[in-house]
């Protein structure tokens, strides 16, 4: 069964930023084999290509790792702007099934942008964000460019991926400052008692196959 867009409990849209030079920052250590990005890369690709087109993907699982439950982010690029990020937090779908749905509302249900058009197909670019799973942290652990931050409080929730800092050059407080108002709370409510989760990301796209 494929993600639903409507499960608001585990997709987000992430605050994502332009292009960076170094798309590798950020990154956890290296799980996936060069052939495995490969894969993942191409499916992101053939999924925005077969939403515009009308048809579904196809989506045999493509290894035992590969459809293993993982967290996942979709990244969107057309001549180095942002286009479109949305992901799974939680590692509730298989992965491939991840990265095709990620991918198709990346391209069409990120209500920051207009949907990306079928001229733009042969322009665009994929990064992809694959999270390990999610743990408490206290503030003096985080590290700035290994670990993404998910601020939670009530019905209030944000992410930010560990290379979004880097971006901004945010120091460790900026970046639990910032997580805090992506998720709609006062910019100290991680000193006030919303819960702080940490994950790191293994980022890779079209520019690393």
């Amino acid at each position: 069964m494929s993600p639903s867009p409507e499960d608001s409990s585990t997709k987000s849209r992430s605050a994502c930023s332009p292009q960076p030079e170094k798309p590798d920052a950020g990154t956890a250590l290296q799980e996936f084999s060069p052939e495995e990005r490969m894969l993942l890369v191409q499916l992101a690709h053939e999924a925005v290509a077969s939403a515009l087109q009308g048809r579904q993907p196809s989506l045999t699982p493509p290894s035992p790792h590969l459809a293993e439950p993982r967290g996942a982010f979709t990244t969107l690029y057309v001549r180095g702007d942002l286009r479109g990020c949305v992901g799974y937090v939680l590692p509730v779908y298989p992965l491939y099934q991840t990265v095709a749905e990620t991918a198709r509302s990346a391209a069409s249900e990120d209500t920051r942008f207009w949907p990306v058009t079928r001229e733009e197909l042969s322009e665009l670019e994929v990064s992809l964000s694959i999270l390990s799973p999610l743990k408490p942290i206290q503030p003096e652990e985080i590290e700035v460019g290994r670990h993404g931050l998910l601020v939670s409080l009530g019905p209030h929730r944000g992410l930010l991926l560990p290379q979004v800092p880097l971006e901004h050059g945010w120091d460790r407080i900026a970046f639990l400052e910032q997580t805090c108002r992506k998720a709609g709370l006062p910019t100290n409510a991680w000193q006030k008692g919303a819960k702080i989760e940490a994950f790191t990301a293994e980022v890779f796209g079209d520019r690393d196959v």
